[in-house]
């Protein structure tokens, strides 16, 4: 058994409502051991035999429309996986002295090769981003709320999807996969 985290895109906001005990119950009737939730905002840990790819997104993704009733994106990590995300951040000055104003986002594919050069033109304000794979870490020094830098301008440029979550949710995340 592997121990996968799985993160849901743009759940409890705009009217997309899912309360975590839901999201436990779907990972146990699918046979996933020990699933457990961090905060509302869809992040599940959970083990399983599985492994962490595109066909694992499906089945969740499947699975949870037919039980929700509306589509949610899922995007799965194993626990090694994260800890990498962890260990390739770039910005380690932001992580330590203001971690709430960067984000990782890990993404469904990994961009193109262009990619992060069109998304760093595309930036109008002061945030800063780098690419590692299929992940991609977002400084936003002055706060997230009136940024111009939203994710449809990131997964534009970026031609994949993904879901962010700030550094202190990534911590809390590598922390209960490791046990």
């Amino acid at each position: 058994m592997s121990v996968v985290i799985a993160l849901l895109r743009a759940v409890n906001v705009g009217g997309r409502s899912l309360r975590m005990v839901e999201l436990v119950s779907l990972a146990r009737d699918l046979g996933f051991a020990q699933p457990r939730t961090f905060a509302q905002s869809g992040n599940l840990v959970f083990e399983t035999k599985d492994a962490p790819d595109a066909d694992l997104e499906r089945r969740l993704e499947a699975e949870a429309e037919v039980r929700f009733g509306f589509a949610i994106d899922f995007v799965v990590r194993s626990a090694a996986e994260w800890r990498a995300l962890i260990a390739n951040n770039p910005f380690l000055d932001t992580a330590r002295d203001d971690p709430s104003h960067l984000l990782v986002m890990p993404l469904r594919a990994a961009p193109p090769t262009d990619a992060l050069d069109a998304l760093r033109t595309a930036i109008k304000g002061r945030e800063e981003v780098a690419l590692t794979g299929r992940d991609a870490y977002l400084v936003y020094p002055n706060g997230i709320g009136r940024s111009k830098l939203t994710i449809q301008v990131i997964e534009r440029h970026l031609r994949t999807r993904g879901t962010a979550r700030n550094w202190n949710t990534a911590l809390k995340l590598a922390a209960m996969a490791a046990g």
